[in-house]
């Protein structure tokens, strides 16, 4: 079975590896790689020195209890980031494809201001801004769901005149890409979070917990994705436009809920472009009560789909699936789609 995880070495990301149970630190190590085995950045992994571990991160965590403390540290040129801080790169010897995933809470978006930049744009240098992540060249959110145009979500340095670069992201997630072939060359990230209101298009950092999401009068889609195998359970949907009054498991093609404007599906599969995923389940209707589904894919998603006329708002709980809970592939079945290998 893959599980995927969110940070690349302990020392990356320490207030998720703190917060997570002793089983998933386990698998902490798998994490990027296993993501971005397909781009060609995992040869660019530098080792950890020896200074670095987990009695390290649980230092750093306790510093930053204190108001005055600002976190700095080095970025590597892959890197997972869940803290806000001042993170500064500098190259050791050319560094051709790199990239930096940020993540913070469901309820906050991110802001990222670039500084010091020293790098030679003309000799095909870049530092590249991207409102989202991109795994294995999927894009999360899906050009679908995001309320920018793909081309916009990029914030680009060297097609600013600027000194300095910033930009905020449109939900917990953001990354950036960069490429320096001097060495000594570099830059520092600063990283911050916002508060978010009406949180859309979440990326979980966790495989379990429960989350609300309320779309008031607008029309967008909303997807919280889980990079886990889970069960979710939906415990309560509160719809506008209530037309169905069923549950539609395993569907090729759902002409009813599809047709009404406002409903919410579950999906499932092994990237993170919801319009590439497999709909597992659909719902059209309010709900008080218990539906709960399993999927036994790398990734699960609630998917809220909204027409804009209502308040519409899914409250859902959703918990990592053993080994042996699983549903079980089918041969020629549709089911196959979401085999976990």
């Amino acid at each position: 079975m893959r599980i995927y995880s969110l940070c690349a070495s302990e020392n990356t990301c320490g207030e998720t590896l703190l917060r997570m149970s002793a089983a998933l630190r386990a698998q902490l190590f798998l994490c990027l790689i296993s993501l971005l085995s397909g781009t060609g950045l995992t040869r660019y992994i530098e080792d950890n020195e020896a200074s670095d571990g987990l009695y390290s991160l649980i230092s750093l965590a306790q510093k930053r209890e204190s108001e005055d403390f600002i976190f700095r540290r080095p970025l590597r040129c892959l890197d997972m980031l869940a803290t806000e801080g001042y993170f500064t790169f500098v190259a050791s010897r050319p560094q051709l494809a790199c990239a930096a995933f940020i993540i913070a809470e469901p309820s906050e978006v991110i802001s990222l201001e670039l500084s010091d930049v020293s790098i030679d744009c003309s000799a095909g240098d870049f530092i590249k801004i991207f409102d989202g992540w991109v795994l294995k060249g999927e894009k999360f959110p899906s050009s679908n769901d995001h309320p920018l145009l793909p081309h916009e979500r990029y914030t680009d340095y060297c097609s600013s005149a600027a000194s300095s670069v910033s930009g905020q992201s449109s939900q917990n997630v953001a990354m950036i890409f960069f490429r320096i072939h001097s060495p000594e060359s570099g830059f520092t990230l600063a990283v911050n979070k916002v508060h978010n209101p009406f949180p859309c298009n979440i990326m979980s950092q966790s495989p379990e917990g429960s989350f609300t999401m309320v779309m008031p009068h607008q029309r967008r889609n909303c997807s919280f994705s889980i990079i886990y195998p889970v069960e979710i359970q939906l415990t309560d949907l509160s719809l506008g436009d209530a037309k169905s009054n069923e549950i539609s498991p395993l569907r090729q093609k759902w002409p009813g809920c599809s047709g009404t404007g406002d409903y919410v599906e579950l999906l499932g599969g092994n990237g993170v472009d919801t319009s590439k995923m497999f709909p597992v389940a659909d719902l059209c209707f309010s709900l008080s009560g218990l539906a709960q589904m399993k999927i036994g894919c790398d990734n699960s998603v609630v998917r809220l789909v909204s027409s804009g006329n209502y308040i519409n708002r899914v409250t859902f709980q959703y918990r990592l699936l053993d080994q042996n809970e699983i549903p079980k592939t089918r041969e020629n079945s549709l089911e196959n789609f979401c085999s976990v290998e």
